[in-house]
């Protein structure tokens, strides 16, 4: 029987590399979209697949969102955004935007879509950063969502373990993606794609992470570029 995966992020990066091996195996996808126009795009893209609009920056949205499968093999949370500025100058919207759609609804739909996990005794992937593991100047609204996404995961996997459930939290450094090229922007650098990670190497590794034997889990994996950060 084909697995089967609830994917968040899958229109680009490390999400859309994602989708593109699984639908590859033929597995089924389950595809959150923020957009009726994005959910159109991906039900081109990936044929065959289910496609639910929600906009995870509206946690009351995901609330209500319905048409989620029964059982599933995993949910994959790799969506996510970011935007930079010191503390004394973070907009409150930006703030609120940054921790719904990288924490709050993360943990929503995690609740959401438990006893589907659980009937398969599955696994959750939080796709986290490597802001989720020490917090630099500019960047405090984004890494408080990561460090509470890394302590949603953490519970979860404490909880969850006498059901068969695995929860690993994959922390990748700067990866070749249009968000790190718009924090390139926002941080007034040149951006090189050729640097950083690639969003099929962050891809393989959570393959890996899915398709370990049930005798064992990887709690946390991180990822980082061979090439040193230029100045």
């Amino acid at each position: 029987m084909s697995a089967t995966h609830l994917l968040t992020g899958a229109g680009s990066g490390i999400g859309a590399a994602l989708a593109e091996r699984l639908h590859a195996r033929g597995e089924t996808l389950v595809l959150l979209a923020r957009s009726g126009e994005r959910a159109a795009e991906l039900e081109s893209r990936y044929p065959g697949s289910r496609v639910l609009a929600v906009d995870l920056a509206d946690p009351e949205a995901v609330t209500a969102l319905t048409g989620l499968p029964d059982e599933l093999d995993s949910v994959l949370h790799v969506a996510g955004v970011v935007d930079l500025a010191p503390v004394a100058e973070q907009p409150l919207a930006q703030l609120r935007a940054q921790v719904d759609v990288n924490l709050v609804s993360p943990a929503v739909l995690t609740h959401l879509c438990l006893p589907a996990v659980r009937r398969r005794r599955g696994t959750f992937v939080f796709v986290n950063s490597s802001a989720g593991l020490s917090a630099s100047a500019d960047w405090s609204a984004y890494a408080a969502s990561k460090f509470g996404l890394r302590a949603l995961a953490d519970s979860l996997r404490a909880e969850e373990v006498e059901h068969g459930v695995r929860v690993t939290t994959v922390f990748p450094s700067r990866t070749a993606t249009p968000m790190q090229e718009k924090v390139h922007e926002q941080e007034g650098r040149t951006y090189d794609a050729s640097r950083w990670i690639s969003p099929a190497t962050v891809a393989e590794t959570i393959l890996h992470v899915l398709d370990l034997p049930e005798d064992a889990t990887i709690p946390e994996v991180t990822i980082r570029p061979v090439v040193a950060r230029a100045n």
